[in-house]
């Protein structure tokens, strides 16, 4: 399987439009409003045409009373995206001429998505039928329930099914705007992109909304958040309970315990959590498995293979196929 690049011809800019509308999220128009921005700096001729539009065009006040102004829905974008909210999404998933406008204007673009719940406006629209989608993870289930046609991806960070590009909750929209720029700029500007935002690295679609990292963390205390930060740059250590007690100031079968409560998981099971999260992300940047299984402690090629594939129902080898850039 290999990745699609358009490297789309530079005969005209590539007209790019952002559906907002009143109450939508502030983070899901100027996220990646500004990744197709960067994009065009630098450049002799700017290769994305970048708007924001609404219902009635003028200023559109978001949900953290930022307003934008924007230009009334109209003519044929080629890169189509539907800003999520919460206050106001009922009533853009309404509105009449919204739906018309989408269902004309959708089918004839290189690709259209949303960010966060704009996928409720798409859908709302008939456009997501028989698609497999992405949304904010508070969401997924409401989706799922409103629009039994489509199916919700409740774990990706976005999720690209055919020219359909949807993307789960607020900054993951950034992250799908810098898989756009990939495919239509290659990863070489994308990366420059990301660099000069100063993110820590670009996460590819596949990662989980539920990274072990972030729920520990979000669960835990104090000292088992400080914990989890050692343990994910010391993944090539022997990461016993002995070890990890000791590490936390506990003893060994009061750290069993106050860990498993706090985390949901025993320390053996959010230990290969964060190898097995570690691997795909190494994975992904065309490591050899052998090299992947000794910085992640797993010592052979074979105990990874092992529990990559009880996890993810694939060989490490094939998911490196799928995803290293290339």
């Amino acid at each position: 399987m290999t990745k699609t690049v358009y490297f789309l011809p530079m005969t005209k800019s590539h007209r790019v439009r952002i559906l907002a509308y009143e109450g939508c999220q502030l983070l899901d128009v100027s996220g990646p409003a500004a990744v197709f921005g960067a994009a065009n700096e630098d450049r002799k001729v700017p290769f994305y045409d970048l708007a924001i539009v609404s219902p009635d065009g003028g200023a559109v006040t978001t949900n953290s009373g930022v307003a934008l102004q924007s230009q009334k829905i109209g003519g044929q974008p080629d890169t189509l995206l539907v800003a999520g909210g919460s206050a106001g999404l009922r009533a853009a998933m309404a509105r009449e001429d919204v739906r018309q406008w989408l269902r004309k204007a959708a089918p004839k673009a290189t690709r259209f998505g949303s960010v966060c719940t704009g996928a409720f406006v798409l859908a709302a629209a008939g456009l997501l039928d028989g698609k497999r989608v992405a949304t904010h993870w508070a969401s997924c289930d409401r989706l799922a329930d409103t629009f039994p046609a489509l199916s919700v991806d409740a774990e990706s960070l976005y999720v690209v099914d055919g020219k359909v590009w949807t993307s789960a909750g607020v900054t993951t929209g950034i992250d799908m705007a810098l898989a756009i720029v990939e495919a239509d700029l290659g990863a070489a500007t994308a990366n420059l992109i990301a660099r000069h935002f100063v993110l820590y690295q670009r996460r590819p679609g596949y990662q989980s909304q539920f990274s072990p990292m972030l729920q520990a963390q979000a669960a835990a205390d104090a000292p088992f958040a400080a914990l989890i930060d050692w343990m994910q740059d010391h993944l090539d250590r022997d990461l016993d309970v002995p070890t990890l007690a000791r590490h936390a100031g506990y003893s060994e079968r009061s750290f069993y315990r106050k860990f498993t409560e706090a985390t949901g998981k025993t320390p053996a099971h959010f230990v290969e959590d964060l190898r097995l999260d570690a691997a795909r992300t190494l994975l992904s940047k065309g490591l050899s498995v052998k090299a992947i299984a000794g910085r992640i402690g797993l010592k052979s090629s074979g105990r990874l293979g092992q529990a990559f594939e009880r996890r993810f129902g694939m060989a490490p080898s094939l998911f490196r196929e799928m995803h290293a850039g290339g």
